[in-house]
């Protein structure tokens, strides 16, 4: 299992859209936020390498989503 790391512009009342976009794009991986962190962390573990498609559908979405290394 991999866990991949984004510093996101995610926002407390962003969760429920976000929540239905991942759910639809990765429906077999959990996921969680840390939105006291100031990089607005998202998490998500995942067996496939998604860290491309995230990152693309948060920023289609007007997030920026950045992957962390």
């Amino acid at each position: 299992m991999n866990i991949y790391v984004f510093k996101t512009s995610i926002e407390p009342r962003d969760i429920k859209s976000v929540n239905e976009l991942l759910r639809t794009l990765i429906p077999n991986c959990k996921w969680n936020y840390d939105l006291e962190d100031c990089d607005n962390i998202l998490r998500v573990e995942s067996r496939k390498n998604i860290a491309k498609l995230i990152s693309f559908h948060l920023g289609m979405d007007g997030f920026y989503c950045e992957e962390l290394e």
